[in-house]
């Protein structure tokens, strides 16, 4: 799949995407958890917070809602205009653009947070967004990342070992060794509240922040 087709599929799930209780957080418990997860792992408000591959944006609301000022990006255009519009309220505090999230057009060192869900593990050369992200970011700024690894995914198309890395999705463990290249002081929080997702899962779920170097 090309970045054409990708940006296609998503345009065409983007009118479901909120249904699913992780996406659209519509009910308050789960809202109120993922929040409480970002108020925890973000710099101090107000800081300047990219969120990349934001879908519909509800994520890029909450850390608004926490006081940052958000740039939001994706391949999608139809999730960017979602994101705009569930956005709007927020005024200048918020800009979300269309973007390869692997390389975001986001200049050196202009950043104090990278937060970025569910999106590193379908990429192609997550090591070299990886850098890339961490390049963004001033000295001390954090890169906050959700990911998992996937009892069934439920694509194949997204299942292809030949095209991506971590076709799957990527355990926390490979993905501490690979964000210790570009970063310090890496934790992991295994996130099994089932608050979080709507459901109970079986697969792993997780957490992981890290800081880039102060000098």
């Amino acid at each position: 799949m090309n970045a054409e087709q990708i940006a296609q599929y998503w345009d065409e799930y983007a009118a479901e995407y909120d249904q699913e209780p992780d996406h659209g957080l519509l009910d308050s418990d789960t809202r109120a958890a993922w929040k409480d997860l970002l108020r925890m792992w973000l710099p101090p408000q107000p800081s300047d917070v990219v969120d990349l591959a934001c879908g519909t944006g509800t994520l890029t609301a909450l850390a608004a809602e926490l006081g940052h000022r958000v740039r939001a990006y994706d391949l999608s255009g139809e999730m960017v205009r979602r994101a705009t519009a569930k956005t709007a309220h927020f005024g200048a505090a918020v800009e979300v653009h269309q973007s390869d999230v692997s390389a975001p057009p986001l200049a050196p060192a202009s950043v104090d947070a990278v937060l970025a869900r569910h999106i590193l593990w379908t990429l192609p050369d997550p090591h070299a967004a990886l850098v890339a992200w961490a390049r963004a970011l001033r000295p001390g700024g954090r890169l906050v990342l959700v990911e998992g690894r996937w009892s069934s995914v439920g694509d194949d198309s997204f299942d292809d070992p030949d095209r991506m890395p971590w076709a799957g999705g990527v355990r926390a463990d490979d993905l501490r060794a690979a964000v210790a290249e570009v970063a310090e002081d890496v934790h992991v929080v295994q996130l099994t509240d089932p608050v979080l997702w709507g459901r109970d899962i079986d697969d792993e779920r997780y957490l992981l922040a890290a800081r880039v170097p102060s000098a």
